[in-house]
Formats: C-alpha cells, structure tokens, sequence
C-alpha cells in the first residue's frame, strides 16, 4: 500500500467518484488517519447525506463565502469530481480562497476543455491545478454508490500541465495510489483522442441502441425479450445523462471523428451482409475477438508505452 498522509482534502462533488476516494482513503489505506475530508455538494441535502454515511467529516455550501472560505483554509488538496461543463465556474468560484499550498486536481471524462476552463479560471495560478481522470465508474451514481475499493487496480490518467511543479504532480500520483489505482500520465490532447475511442464512442452507442429499441412500434415486445447480450451491451446506457451529455460535447471533435469511423465499419459490415459475404463477416469477427481476448488477458491493461508506471 502507497504510504500518503494528508492534512485537509476538501471534494466538491461528494457522489459516487469523490465519495469512493473519501471512502477509500478513510478505510482502506489509513491516509485519512487523523486528517479532514470536507464535502461540498451541488446541494446541501447531498452533503449532509454524505456525512450521514461517514464519507466525510465536515461540510460546506458552494453559495456561503464563510463556509468556503472555512473548508478550503488549511486545505493541501483539493479534488473537483463535478460535470466537466462545472469545471470553469467552480475553479472561479473557488479561485479567491485557494491558499498558495492547495494543489487542486479533478475528475473529468474529458482533458482538453478542463486545461483551457483552469487557465481561464485560474490565470497565473493555474500552476496548482493538475488535471486528472480516474477511469472507474459504475452505473450507479450517488454517494451511496460509493465503494472503497472502486479503484483498486484500475486506472487513473493525469495529464500534467507544464507549468506544474514536479512534486505537486508526485502528489495527486500519490492521492490516487493511496486508493489503490495504477496511475499514468499522458497529454490532455492525446487523452481525449485515446477516450474518444474507448469511452467516450462506447457510450454513445449504448445509449444509442436503448433509443433504437424506444423508438420501435413493438419496442415493449423487444424489451420483453432481451437477455444477456441486451443487458451487458447497455449497461452504461443507465450512466448519469447530464455527465455523458457534457462529455460528448466537450470532446466532440474527437468523438465525432471516431463516430465517423464507426459508421465506416458498419457500412462495410452492412455490404457484406447484404453481398452475403460470410467470410468478410468472419474475418472481421475473428480479428475483434482475438484483440478482444488479448486485451482481456491483459487484465484490461494498457501495453506498450502507455501502461501505468
């Protein structure tokens, strides 16, 4: 286990993403030991019911100078688990209570458009903002959605920015190991490239098929019938829709250019169907299950240059 000690962590977000780190720090790795983990919900109600369940210790309210002046002093970390359409007014909000210590890191789905809202937020002190992207989740949302262990083994993604100071960098890499995640870091651009395709796409076809079937005249029927393939194809079609809604518009550009070449590959698929083309179908079958079958193996890790460090 990763030895991390902190003094104040202060997250605006406490659902199931914040919550999971508080949860994690408290009652796996010990780090919380001593320290303050403060919640600051988009609601008061959310952050009484994180308290209520032990995920944090204190709370505060977005709309009170005095309670958000209270909960960022002393505060070395800070974590941002908002909608990525928040990122900006909250960094704003925020900007004139953060001590010069405070080393501030986030959650989003999405890198660029976090880096551009820090520097518009921030100015000069965007240098205390290290952008960060666990990539663990459930279809469940919500702090009692929270799980310790929701990051054991899985991976979690900064993007540094070149103004960050080395140790400051060291510590979110820390934060996160302490909860047990495999930590790498790569450029925001590469990161939503990389996402676009593995996330981000994958979404928006789970939604996508869920409203194929809505639409149907005997959708019921076809609901009445749907099994194992249905339930694990659109799983994370039951994600929150404000989150999925923001993501895909913060990175549409890469999003849209991997749909373009989805779209490629289903016309083709759909000329060999139509030609009665089995073994174009086969072979394209044979190529995604052996990739498929490695990956796994892999334990669903990166390989090559990208695997966590």
């Amino acid at each position: 286990m990763t030895t991390f000690t902190f003094d104040k962590l202060v997250i605006f977000g406490v659902g199931l993403i914040g919550g999971s780190l508080a949860r994690a720090l408290r009652e796996r790795s010990g780090a919380a030991r001593g320290s303050r983990i403060v919640g600051v919900g988009r609601t008061r109600a959310s952050a009484e019911r994180a308290r209520e369940l032990g995920v944090v210790d204190d709370i505060a309210s977005l709309d009170d100078d005095t309670e958000l002046a209270a909960a960022l002093a002393g505060a070395d970390l800070v974590l941002v688990a908002a909608p990525v359409a928040q990122t900006q007014p909250l960094l704003a909000r925020i900007a004139p209570f953060l001590e010069a210590r405070t080393i501030v890191t986030d959650a989003g789905s999405t890198k660029s458009d976090v880096v551009a809202a820090a520097r518009a937020a921030l100015g000069e002190r965007v240098s205390q903002f290290v952008p960060g992207h666990p990539i663990a989740g459930r279809e469940s949302s919500g702090v009692e959605a929270a799980l310790p262990d929701l990051y054991v083994g899985r991976n979690v993604v900064l993007c540094p920015l070149p103004e960050n100071r080395p140790e400051d960098v060291a510590r979110i890499d820390a934060l996160w190991r302490a909860g047990g995640a495999l930590v790498s870091t790569m450029s925001h651009e590469q990161h939503d490239r990389v996402f676009a395709a593995v996330s981000h796409l994958p979404h928006l076809l789970s939604f996508a098929l869920v409203e194929r079937i809505l639409s149907a005249p005997d959708a019921a029927l076809k609901f009445s019938f749907a099994a194992g393939g249905f339930r694990d194809f659109t799983r994370i079609a039951a994600s929150s829709p404000e989150m999925w809604r923001d993501v895909c518009l913060a990175n549409r550009d890469a999003l849209v250019e991997e749909l373009d070449g989805y779209t490629a590959v289903l016309a083709m698929l759909r000329a060999a169907i139509v030609a009665g083309d089995g073994a174009a179908l086969e072979a394209v079958f044979a190529r995604s299950r052996e990739a498929r079958t490695q990956w796994q193996e892999r334990g669903g890790r990166a390989s090559g240059h990208l695997a966590p460090k």
